[in-house]
């Protein structure tokens, strides 16, 4: 059963609780400034990028509320090259058109019958509960 907008957003919220904070309080430790820190945010991006290919699907959060990433292909896991178009490909739209498609995108998450995202689409996954 695909996931919806709320338990996805849930996942994402715990991600950022356990693990965003974290990196942002240890990168202030290293570098004294919590502005836009580089460390941070590539931390974050291979957090999101390399966790579900190792870890079959999932984030923390995602693991926590018990959905996971997968190919719509196979039903398999993603791999480095499914998360690459997920994230970076995705996030290139998501940025020129100044955030405008993440709204498209939620609201696909929460209308759509398959829940899937722009981001889903132009990877091939799909968000589901665990099962």
């Amino acid at each position: 059963m695909q996931a919806g907008f709320w338990i996805r957003f849930g996942a994402a919220i715990l991600d950022a609780i356990i693990v965003g904070i974290p990196l942002a309080i240890l990168s202030y430790i290293v570098t004294g400034d919590f502005d836009d820190n580089i460390i941070t945010n590539l931390l974050s991006f291979l957090y999101t990028l390399l966790l579900p290919v190792v870890w079959g699907g999932y984030t923390i959060g995602k693991r926590i509320c018990g959905i996971k990433i997968r190919k719509v292909s196979d039903l398999s896991p993603p791999g480095i090259g499914t998360m690459l178009l997920r994230n970076v490909v995705a996030g290139i739209i998501y940025a020129i058109t100044f955030g405008i498609a993440t709204i498209v995108s939620a609201f696909m998450v929460g209308l759509r019958e398959d829940k899937r995202s722009i981001h889903d689409i132009i990877a091939g996954t799909e968000v589901v509960y665990e099962g």
